[in-house]
């Protein structure tokens, strides 16, 4: 066929882990451990999550056996694939003090690592562009952020059993893969047998699929993997209004709904650790007992944190109701005149993960209600 689709069975992935590792790659990818399926090292295919799925709701991850034996059949997972480009803890300078009682400082400069990352959701996916957008895109670029992308290899994988807080249709994130990916995967699993759709899109791609064991894709297995994809646009758990979020979060500044979610804000900033596109850091200086040795730290920081906005006076932002309000108004709204793009892509992480169960979606629908209870349409559009 035309796109070079392809067919391989469960030996194939196995083989695929093994290829790139032989191409001297750090193969990452899902997994079960600690009651989750976490994206770690693999070194073959007996790794992956075969026969496991998920159960997903507000403050809820349960991992459940699945008698299929599908092995990318659940949702997101408390891990996105920031966790590997732009780690939380990085060492970015160390000093030493020498006998004359003179300072030697020395950058941190390694060589980066070579990733594959597989099992990139289409919502990852984007993720990964918004994240490139940022510190990649821009007069000031993350030096190690590009190191690390510019080697990464990506593995998308398409979705075709959404979890019960996904929104990507919303986002017009997925479930089927957007531009970006080195290879593309849609699992298969009916009476013909457990099977992957996969087809390249970069030449690296297209190398990597000329040594996996493989049969050229057929028909009924191409009809397949589109009629689950489609089939997984219409069960998303959650969705947001159909209006223009970015419009909606300018106009409902002052809504009385920030103070309901505030009562309910931890402000413990979870949200924002789990969420794949949220980048902000701060930097922390640590030394030894002795005073002779420094070093500087960058670490993921959260404006969830009352230091976050802290100035001579105090904190910018002093309560719960202002500190979400930023969060979900930048997310949803602002980002668009930083970035040209939402900074939410539907993953749910942000749902499942909160303690207490906030809802980003159960918020946006709440403030175009009171928004338009208030006698305000609002410019309306695609979300």
């Amino acid at each position: 066929m035309a796109d070079g689709a392809v067919v391989i069975d469960r030996d194939g992935l196995g083989a695929l882990i093994s290829v790139l590792a032989g191409r001297g790659r750090t193969v990452v990818g899902p997994t079960v451990r600690d009651g989750a399926i976490v994206l770690a090292e693999l070194s073959d295919g007996d790794g992956l999550p075969y026969g496991w799925g998920v159960e997903l709701e507000a403050g809820t991850y349960r991992l459940r056996a699945r008698e299929d034996g599908a092995v990318f059949a659940h949702s997101a997972g408390p891990q996105s694939w920031k966790t590997f480009l732009h780690p939380p803890r990085e060492r970015q300078w160390t000093a030493e003090r020498c006998a004359d009682g003179g300072l030697v400082m020395t950058e941190e400069r390694t060589s980066p690592p070579s990733y594959a990352f597989l099992g990139v959701r289409p919502c990852d996916l984007r993720a990964i562009a918004i994240q490139d957008r940022v510190l990649t895109g821009g007069m000031y670029t993350d030096p190690a952020y590009r190191g690390r992308r510019e080697r990464a290899f990506l593995v998308a994988v398409e979705c075709t059993e959404p979890g019960a807080t996904c929104f990507c249709v919303s986002m017009g994130t997925g479930p089927a893969v957007g531009p970006g990916y080195d290879l593309a995967l849609t699992e298969v699993l009916d009476a013909d047998g457990h099977r992957f759709l996969l087809r390249a899109g970069s030449e690296e791609g297209e190398s990597v699929l000329a040594e996996l064991p493989s049969r050229p894709a057929d028909a009924a297995t191409r009809t397949a993997a589109s009629e689950r994809v489609a089939g997984a646009a219409d069960r998303m758990g959650r969705t947001m209004p159909p209006v223009d979020l970015q419009v909606l979060m300018r106009e409902t500044l002052t809504a009385e709904r920030w103070n309901d979610v505030a009562a309910r804000c931890l402000t413990c900033g979870n949200c924002t650790m789990v969420c794949p596109t949220c980048f902000c850091t701060t930097a922390e200086d640590v030394t030894d007992l002795t005073g002779d040795h420094a070093e500087r730290w960058r670490r993921w920081e959260s404006c969830f944190d009352l230091d976050f906005s802290h100035l001579q006076a105090g904190p910018v932002r002093a309560t719960p109701r202002s500190r979400y309000r930023q969060w979900a108004t930048h997310k949803l709204g602002t980002w668009y005149d930083q970035f040209g793009s939402s900074g939410c892509v539907g993953c749910g992480r942000c749902i499942v993960w909160c303690p207490v169960g906030i809802d980003i979606t159960e918020e946006a629908h709440a403030l175009h209600r009171e928004r338009e209870a208030a006698g305000s349409s609002g410019e309306e559009g695609p979300s």
